[in-house]
């Protein structure tokens, strides 16, 4: 209650939360993202204790088993376990850490490390952001460096070897901070022992190691080299051009990226996103690192396939047969791993990223359940399925499809350390297992079915790129012209006035026609406005027989971009089949259960709204309105000049009025018909 001027509206007690019956949450600060846990005075914190499931869990997994319940944006940020006595405080930022412990004696003098109770400003809180925004801020200082460095700056073939050494030095940075190079500060060490003139050549000959089966490399090989483990996955396969290395390039790599910075600690979701925009050309113009937001990939696939995974886990979990429970555990985890993912316009991967995090979580509680809250050995020795392998990508930018690679592979470390606390892990993670599910590609001319089979999809996702139709350059045209054709080779006859995003609903309803796969797109809120509906869900719904099953209205994707610029979203939800629940969110927040969504993202039946072109009375036909898009070619200047001084000499004789107005009513050009409706109306002011 320190500080607090309303504590009782501050904190809640008693939260409901399901997992089979009622449970409850001992307290919940909302504005801060705490969870705290209560247990009796004489508890030991950290004992394992019998669930009322059977599970045998700490009071700190029991809590994160109340906190998996509550919707995404409620999680906690801090877990706060408490026997009267001793404080632990668990930061779910880094949640294999060991908890901070405050004793109640000390509390007089230790009181400030509690701030984050009732501070939401605390910077701690926004701490998983800000570490990937610094490690993205590391790479593009280190990347200008670089750059300086090359002979031709400007050469296609020295930026693409500078984007892969990049994602080389990263990864190696990363490997030594989470252990996988086994020695702490590893690479730093190895660095360290050339000087400026010399590092070049050493650290071409580590990534050439890096790229060699141990029993293949050189019996006579420098130990510093023979100590490190093989990479493989391709990431360190061929060779680059590499640069002459200067002191502020030493420092920036030595310093500040390596001994000065924990690269274990970033988020692969949004550090993927913040790396390839760092380094592309086209962003850092535009303010530089941006990413995607956490909760909001989660607007698209909670709805999508997530909610639903967690809801027949908590049925499982509830079941209070054992045998049976386990039976069911056991195929739900083999269900896990049987989905594949397809995100066609991938970027760095964040989508496919979080993705992977959330089935693997899920499948760690799988695996926690079954071991009843202990370390488990023997039978269950190797015991991860969901691999990597079930998340296909498609991206055109060669640069973003090898960060994609990359943050997979970082998450997929990551959460072995999650499952390690589990299970005890006997398979090494190096060497990386190579996979080629992330293609190069210009996602609308390449068939999908080269990329993942139909048969083996399960869901489509992802947020391709926003181009209105008056913006797209003559190959974007070309690409949304080849795929707006129906099943019997029909043309789209409205095809040019498509927002480049509708490319991917076309290509995806084609894709899944007499398929289970769903998908989910975030898309601007163009394509339910206007005429656009008509042009883009018609065919959809006449040719490929798409059903809505669940849509965002228009809210706003913020960017993480300096300039902040703000795009007006929705993300729609469909599929082949009809959902047997349809939902419909208003503010990110689910306002009702319906029957049906129609385009427009209204509840209710689908009727289009079509332009015509006749007027439905007896009036003059409009041309065009007030539409100043010709860029001053509409007219030459010859006849704009001669068109302004016949208008002058009508003005200057209102007298004749009468005789002016009938002769630009016998006027047929189109062009002086803007003139007529403007005479009649200057005359009818004048003379009103």
């Amino acid at each position: 209650m320190l500080g607090v001027e309303n504590p009782t509206q501050f904190i809640s007690f008693e939260n409901q939360v399901q997992l089979g019956k009622t449970s409850f949450i001992d307290g919940y600060i909302s504005a801060t993202k705490v969870l705290i846990e209560q247990k009796g005075k004489g508890i030991n914190l950290k004992k394992a204790y019998k669930q009322s499931d059977g599970s045998i869990l700490t009071p700190f997994q029991q809590a994160k088993r109340y906190a998996n319940e509550l919707p995404f944006s409620q999680r906690p940020r801090w877990i706060v376990v408490c026997n009267f006595s001793e404080f632990h405080i668990h930061d779910m930022e880094n949640p294999h850490d060991d908890p901070e412990i405050i004793y109640l004696k000390d509390l007089d003098r230790d009181y400030h490390r509690l701030g984050f109770l009732a501070d939401a400003e605390n910077i701690l809180i926004k701490r998983q952001q800000e570490v990937s925004m610094q490690a993205g801020t590391i790479i593009g200082r280190l990347f200008n460096a670089l750059l300086k460095q090359y002979k031709d700056p400007t050469c296609i073939e020295s930026h693409k070897s500078l984007n892969k050494l990049c994602v080389r030095l990263v990864f190696c940075m990363y490997a030594e901070d989470s252990g996988l190079f086994g020695k702490a500060n590893k690479f730093h060490d190895y660095l360290l022992q050339f000087d400026v003139k010399r590092m070049r050549k050493g650290l071409m000959e580590l990534f050439e190691v890096l790229n060699q089966p141990v029993n293949e490399r050189d019996p006579y090989l420098n130990p510093d080299l023979a100590s490190f483990p093989y990479v493989n996955g391709g990431l360190f396969d061929g060779q680059i051009e590499i640069p002459l290395f200067s002191d502020e390039i030493v420092d920036l790599l030595l310093n500040e990226g390596s001994e000065g910075f924990n690269w274990s600690a970033i988020s692969p979701t949004i550090f993927g996103s913040l790396f390839e925009s760092t380094l592309n050309p086209e962003t850092r113009r535009k303010g530089g690192m941006h990413y995607t937001s956490v909760e909001n990939i989660h607007k698209v696939i909670d709805p999508l396939f997530l909610n639903d995974l967690r809801k027949e886990l908590n049925v499982i979990r509830a079941n209070p047969v054992d045998r049976t429970r386990t039976r069911d555990l056991l195929k739900f985890q083999e269900k896990l791993a049987s989905l594949k993912f397809l995100d066609p316009a991938c970027g760095s991967g964040n989508f496919l990223t979080e993705t992977y995090i959330c089935l693997r979580r899920l499948e760690n509680e799988v695996l926690s359940i079954l071991s009843h809250g202990q370390v488990a050995m023997g039978d269950i020795a190797n015991p991860i399925k969901v691999s990597i392998n079930q998340f296909y990508g498609i991206e055109i930018n060669d640069f973003a499809t090898a960060v994609a690679q990359t943050a997979l592979w970082i998450a997929e470390s990551q959460m072995r350390q999650d499952t390690a606390e589990i299970v005890q892990l006997t398979d090494d993670y190096l060497p990386l297992k190579s996979f080629n599910n992330i293609v190069e590609a210009n996602a609308l001319t390449i068939d999908w079915r080269t990329v993942v089979p139909k048969d083996e999809l399960s869901y489509i996702m992802g947020n391709p790129p926003f181009i209105g139709y008056s913006n797209q350059l003559k190959d974007q045209k070309r690409d949304i012209e080849a795929v707006t054709i129906n099943h019997l080779g029909k043309k789209h006859k409205q095809a040019g006035k498509l927002d480049y995003v509708s490319g991917w609903f076309f290509k995806s309803a084609e894709f899944i026609k007499e398929t289970n796969i769903r998908c989910a797109f975030v898309a601007t809120n163009s394509i339910t406005q206007g005429e656009q509906v008509s042009f883009l869900w018609k065919p959809l719904l006449i040719w490929f027989g798409i059903h809505l099953n669940f849509a965002y209205k228009s809210f706003i994707w913020n960017s993480e971009t300096q300039q902040k610029a703000h795009v007006h979203c929705v993300i729609i939800g469909f599929s082949n089949k009809k959902s047997n629940t349809v939902k419909l969110f208003e503010n990110s927040v689910l306002c009702h259960n319906v029957e049906q969504i129609s385009p427009y993202l209204t509840i209710g039946e689908t009727v289009f709204i079509e332009s015509r072109t006749y007027p439905i009375c007896n009036v003059p036909e409009m041309v065009y309105g007030n539409k100043p898009v010709d860029g001053g070619f509409f007219l030459s200047p010859k006849m704009r000049n001669g068109l302004f001084l016949k208008m002058n000499r009508i003005w200057n004789n209102l007298s004749n009025h009468t005789l002016v107005l009938m002769n630009l009513f016998e006027t047929k050009n189109a062009i002086v018909y803007g003139w007529k409706k403007q005479a009649l109306y200057r005359y009818s002011v004048h003379h009103s």
